[in-house]
């Protein structure tokens, strides 16, 4: 499990199709579940994977119409465990802790809220293509007791949004032969691209205190 768990991370899709053949299916669609479901699993890939997962269906490793339904059920599905979470035990689950330090880290709370006062609901749609804010999102709506009706149907909407054109992106992107021989650079490029709205956010905050002081 420890070593499936590193060639997700590293994006070896070569590797996990070689030993798990068709179930790759099945891991696509929990990772994806875990980290928009599970608040403690903010740092498992996203963006990144939706866009390696269309460019294997590109190559005819993966079927592209299965992947974009799976993810998208998984999105969805896991949006919703996180909403109802937050919303039955949220306030518990942010005293938990273990060996002294809060499962549930209050920075990453604090970042996801200050997008809620920034955007609105918009975040449940917005959030999507921020990572950390994807995952701690649907669990904020779920504490502050966001009518259920209104937050289902931004996070369907967000959720067929970002999963669509992430993996359509590296779909069709894949058809260019740079692309396909170098996915780690092009993987680390889409994780820079989707935590530079939180970067620009840290800098504004040190240098609006650094003004204060």
């Amino acid at each position: 499990m420890i070593e499936l768990f590193k060639h997700i991370i590293h994006l070896d899709f070569d590797w996990i199709f070689a030993q798990y053949d068709t179930a790759i299916y099945l891991i696509l669609f929990l990772v994806i579940f875990i980290e928009t479901g599970l608040v403690l699993m903010p740092f498992l890939p996203g963006d990144s994977l939706l866009f390696t997962a269309g460019l294997f269906a590109r190559t005819g490793h993966l079927e592209l119409s299965y992947i974009l339904i799976l993810l998208f059920i998984a999105a969805v599905l896991g949006d919703n465990v996180n909403y109802f979470i937050g919303k039955n035990i949220g306030l518990k689950m942010l005293q938990i802790k273990f060996r002294g330090k809060r499962l549930v880290k209050q920075e990453y709370l604090t970042k996801t809220q200050d997008f809620y006062e920034k955007y609105g609901t918009k975040t449940i749609i917005m959030a999507r293509f921020v990572p950390i804010v994807r995952t701690f999102a649907p669990f904020v709506a779920g504490v502050a007791e966001m009518k259920y009706r209104k937050f289902l149907s931004y996070d369907i909407f967000g959720g067929a949004l970002w999963i669509g054109s992430l993996t359509m992106a590296g779909y069709f992107l894949g058809h260019f032969e740079w692309i396909r021989n170098n996915i780690d650079l092009v993987a680390l490029a889409i994780i820079f691209v989707s935590v530079l709205p939180i970067i620009i956010e840290v800098i504004k905050a040190k240098s609006i205190k650094a003004n204060k002081a």
